[in-house]
């Protein structure tokens, strides 16, 4: 079996926004401009031919709990369930010293990017530092089939505080797919303590590329007592990515 090494820098985090067309990225829920401190922001993906990267943006904190009947990265540790899932990283100088990725110094790493073997098989790679201190965001690896998705997103430095999102997609084709955690901007905020204080829902898009492909909104209301709805779209919608796609050598 070919196997495909990239050379990359992990690096401390850095404040960057996530702007979609009609809507904010979530930073908590207060405005975008008053919230300097966010550090949700998306590094290199690196494509791998005949696979599917599944990736969550938008929140200061965001991680893959499960896919499928695997669980991913543990709620608790946030670290990964299985370290075999890591794919394997060492420094570039050749000095054989791995790093699992947690720590985010300005050191040269190569990452081993190996096909994967089978559809069952599930790889995480480091995306970025968190806006948490000490913690890691990961995206996945898989091969292209219908999934079930389970992510956690934490729109508050507040570990405490997360919001547990869920989905069964097709993921049919290969490429980088992902799920994107936003808030609208309500066209009636007045800026009133009361607008202030009633925020607009959580939304999350699924992107295919740069196209939004599904998106799910929570709803208030009694008849779905806060869980993520699915809302009906009239046509895919184009939009910058945010991630840098590094293509194989």
């Amino acid at each position: 079996m070919n196997k495909t090494r990239f050379a990359v820098w992990t690096s401390t985090a850095m404040a960057a926004s996530l702007l979609l067309s009609g809507c904010q990225a979530l930073t908590g829920y207060q405005q975008i401009d008053q919230a300097e401190n966010a550090k949700a922001w998306a590094g290199n993906i690196k494509p791998v031919a005949g696979e599917v990267n599944i990736a969550c943006v938008g929140t200061y904190h965001c991680e893959i709990v499960q896919i499928d009947r695997t669980l991913v990265i543990a709620p608790d540790t946030h670290k990964p369930f299985n370290a075999n899932m890591l794919v394997a990283m060492k420094n570039a100088s050749g000095n054989g010293k791995s790093r699992n990725g947690t720590k985010h110094t300005q050191a040269p790493m190569t990452i081993d990017m190996t096909p994967l073997a089978n559809k069952n098989t599930i790889k995480i790679v480091p995306l970025s530092a968190s806006g948490m201190p000490g913690m890691t965001n990961y995206y996945a690896r898989v091969q292209p089939a219908k999934r079930e998705v389970h992510i956690n997103f934490y729109p508050e430095n507040n570990v405490g505080y997360v919001e547990r999102f869920a989905m069964i997609h097709d993921f049919v084709n290969p490429g980088t797919y992902q799920l994107r955690a936003y808030q609208k901007k309500s066209s009636q905020n007045t800026g009133s303590l009361l607008d202030t204080a009633s925020p607009e829902p959580l939304c999350v898009d699924l992107y295919q590329g740069n196209t939004v492909q599904r998106r799910f909104c929570k709803e208030l209301g009694t008849e779905h007592q806060g869980e993520f709805v699915e809302t009906r779209m009239v046509k895919a919608t184009p939009a910058q990515s945010k991630v840098k796609v590094k293509a194989k050598a």
